[in-house]
């Protein structure tokens, strides 16, 4: 039985750097930090021979976000200015309740973003997308109205104090 969305998973040439950005800025919880290497078991489950690397899972309400820095095999450069419409993992998003103020708050710690916060149509949804210190694109979205994006999601067990409210 599949219980719903566990995490996401980004690879990255420094961990610290985006450990911190996801942090100090989007506010997010490291609930794991922790690393491999010559371990066989996990070279299958993750596809790699001879692989190790560190990671850290952060939590922020209904999300967790995996960051992984692999220092074997030696990993490719991507291109940090790869465009969403090319296959692949296209964005992560957090729901925001002032896209203005954080749109502003994020910029000038130095993100950069395509444009400026937009209404989406006559959709009740304003959103930005921006990206991350390794071109990761970041999405702030916020619902203004009825929508079905206008959810609340059901919270994990790994923050339980969201039920209570």
């Amino acid at each position: 039985m599949i219980l719903g969305m566990h995490h996401t998973a980004i690879a990255t040439r420094d961990l610290a750097r985006l450990k911190d950005f996801y942090c100090d800025l989007f506010g997010m919880t490291p609930i794991v930090e922790d690393g491999w290497s010559d371990a066989p078991e996990l070279d299958v489950i993750v596809g790699l021979e001879g692989s190790a690397a560190s990671f850290a899972l952060l939590k922020a309400g209904n999300q967790c976000l995996e960051l992984f820095e692999y220092s074997a095999p030696q990993p490719r450069a991507s291109d940090p200015n790869r465009p969403v419409c090319d296959a692949g993992i296209t964005h992560i998003c957090f729901g925001v309740t002032d896209l203005d103020a954080e749109y502003e708050r994020l910029s000038a710690a130095g993100m950069t973003f395509n444009g400026v916060p937009q209404r989406a149509g006559d959709r009740p949804l304003r959103a930005i997308y921006g990206r991350d210190p390794d071109g990761n694109v970041v999405e702030l979205l916020e619902v203004t109205g009825e929508h079905p994006f206008n959810y609340r999601p059901t919270t994990p067990s790994w923050v339980p104090h969201l039920d209570a409210k």
